[in-house]
């Protein structure tokens, strides 16, 4: 069965042009929210080390987390950290309004991005938030 305009997995692989620009600006350390097919650090953590409890201080986070329920607390924590987000746009959502509304640079992502080797554009657009700290 296809699936149209919903993901089988929360899991949307960074297209890697995007990742190269935002990496010559920012120079990442870690990606948290990584498979060992698709880091785009050479510090990452997959699910197994399970990112969200690892100590990110003293990084340069990149992160592109699970578009599903758990987002918030992702954001939440770059929020506590310094990095660059790579998220759906969801200005409704109480996570963008708790910690990334007057909080963060945002850069809205002019058209829809292809993620991974998807050959379709995703169903959402998407934004680059900033923090910081």
């Amino acid at each position: 069965m296809k699936v149209h305009y919903m993901s089988k997995t929360y899991e949307w692989a960074t297209p890697i042009d995007l990742f190269t620009e935002l990496d010559k600006e920012f120079h990442f350390t870690l990606d948290p929210c990584a498979t060992e097919e698709n880091a785009k650090c050479s510090k990452y953590y997959t699910i197994k080390e399970n990112g969200l409890i690892q100590d990110w201080s003293n990084e340069m986070v990149f992160l592109n987390p699970p578009y599903g329920r758990n987002i918030g607390l992702w954001v939440k924590k770059l929020s506590e950290n310094k990095g660059v987000a790579l998220l759906p746009a969801r200005t409704d959502t109480r996570w963008f309004h708790t910690y990334i509304y007057n909080k963060a640079e945002i850069r809205f992502i002019k058209g829809r991005i292809k993620f991974g080797n998807s050959k379709n554009s995703a169903p959402f657009p998407s934004m680059i938030v900033i923090f910081k700290n």
